[in-house]
């Protein structure tokens, strides 16, 4: 594939129809190459999954995109749903920690403050103390990647990690505050932390650049429906542009050919092509590229994944008291709770109030990395945890009409301190191989946005162009805008 496209682009065989292989081959059919997406799923889409429960329309899935980053609105524009696009109605959230539910503090970057009183009312008197040590304390060095709450706990105390960064961090990753890499999952944290002796200042300088750029609009954007809806929207733009999608077709060898092309069976069925991209989960590409890149393979194997279920519950809204204008909570790990976030879909979203009024929509998530035990239960388990749990932070005490389970076995990649260089390092040893590029959430970032990045730039990376990728490795997406609250 040239790296202008036209006559000559060649045939490109992208594996794996989630949203990053979508977005690829659609970028792919815009600069003139011929497409064919292989996915084994019966669906498209990935972890965006549309549903319904009481009748109505609901994400069993992610709900949200950050609108910060240009990617992803832009896409659901390309595709036709610029009418559908919707801001959350109400972005006001909170912790429930220490026994209540507390307003979720502003004036935080991923949950570190610019300072302690930001953090008033969530954490105690002595983690308020603690922060107020860090212009103090002399230089805590990062190195070439740091934990995000190894570093914020030597420089602010375990409780601003433990009661605002774990909350934030594992609803974006399912994971430890205390493993995740600052450099992948928070990079504007980790530059700051490279030039800077306190913690603090650098946060109370990065919202002071923030507000000076003049950002405006919505942090986060929803789709009327669903952000489930944007596969669709996209699988359906690339068949239009005459793109093929085939669902329930494993690939199961990846080889390439002396010719140069490349040969991709999926059972009895082979296709040829000129370019390759591989958008699935790191165990899936690494069992792909084994044969190809050994290397790569290793690498891909190594990178762990951590499992969830969300339960959606839909409850009859007369008598129904929730906390008002609040679109939901987040959970500390440390507070020994169940679940580690609900969201009041019916209040964060208008377009499901408006939907049937009369009902009522809210969801919970459980499971964090390592967590298992308690996605074992069966999905009448989840529920009761999640109603007690309900119960227990808002008195919420009615039967629901109905619920609704939704696992996510292996879900999130994580990112791990380190991670950046073993995505560099599979980038390398894939640019041995012409014509074959890798993308989506195991690489530079698990939200909407970023594995759309990422799958342009492997489109660019087959077509000759490397820059983007170069950009993505060394400047990571963050996946969630520090001070949204959310």
């Amino acid at each position: 594939m040239s790296a202008t496209g036209g006559a000559g682009a060649g045939h490109v065989v992208v594996v794996g129809a989630g949203i990053a292989g979508l977005a690829a081959a659609h970028r792919a059919l815009q600069r003139g190459a011929r497409v064919t997406v292989l996915e084994a799923a019966e669906r498209v889409g990935g972890k965006l999954l549309p549903g319904e429960i009481a009748g109505v329309r609901v994400d069993l899935g992610a709900e949200s995109m950050l609108a910060r980053r240009p990617e992803a609105v832009a896409l659901a524009r390309e595709v036709g749903l610029t009418d559908r696009l919707a801001p959350p109605a109400t972005a006001t959230a909170s912790i429930w920690t220490r026994g209540a539910l507390r307003p979720m503090p502003k004036g935080h970057v991923m949950g570190v403050p610019g300072t302690a009183a930001a953090l008033s009312g969530v954490l105690s008197d002595e983690g308020l103390a603690r922060i107020e040590r860090d212009a103090d304390l002399p230089r805590t060095e990062v190195g070439d990647d740091v934990a995000v709450g190894e570093y914020v706990a030597a420089r602010l105390g375990r409780e601003v990690v433990d009661r605002m960064i774990e909350p934030l961090l594992g609803g974006v990753y399912a994971g430890d505050a205390y493993r995740i890499s600052m450099r992948s999952a928070v990079p504007q944290l980790f530059q700051a932390a490279r030039t800077h002796t306190s913690l603090t200042r650098a946060v109370r300088e990065i919202q002071e650049k923030a507000a000076a750029s003049g950002q405006t609009g919505p942090v986060f954007m929803g789709i009327e429906g669903g952000v489930g809806r944007l596969p669709l929207a996209v699988a359906a733009s690339v068949r239009a542009r005459g793109g093929e999608i085939r669902t329930g077709t494993p690939v199961t060898e990846l080889r390439r050919e002396a010719s140069g092309t490349w040969r991709v069976a999926a059972g009895e069925h082979v296709v040829r092509a000129d370019a390759v991209i591989v958008a699935v989960p790191a165990p899936a590409a690494a069992a792909l590229l084994a044969a190809e890149s050994p290397a790569a393979a290793a690498e891909l194997r190594a990178v762990e994944y951590a499992s969830m279920a969300l339960v959606t519950l839909a409850y009859r809204r007369d008598g129904l008291a929730l906390p008002d204008g609040s679109s939901g909570f987040l959970v500390p790990p440390v507070d020994g709770r169940t679940i580690k976030a609900s969201t009041f879909a019916s209040q964060k979203w208008g377009w499901i109030a408006r939907e049937d009024p009369d009902v009522v929509v809210l969801r919970t998530s459980v499971g964090r990395y390592g967590e298992t035990e308690v996605l074992q239960r069966d999905d009448a388990g989840l529920v009761d945890v999640s109603r007690h749990d309900l119960r227990e932070a808002t008195g919420l005490d009615a039967t629901p009409l109905e619920t609704r389970v939704t696992r996510w076995t292996d879900g999130l990649p994580q990112y791990p301190v380190g991670h950046h260089a073993r995505v560099a390092r599979v980038r390398e040893h894939v640019a041995e191989l012409p014509g074959l590029a890798v993308c989506g959430a195991p690489y530079d970032g698990v939200g909407i946005p970023a594995c759309i990045a990422s799958a342009y730039a492997a489109v660019d990376r087959i077509g000759g162009d490397p820059s983007a990728t170069r950009d993505l490795t060394a400047n990571p997406v963050q996946s969630l805008h520090g001070g949204a609250g959310e």
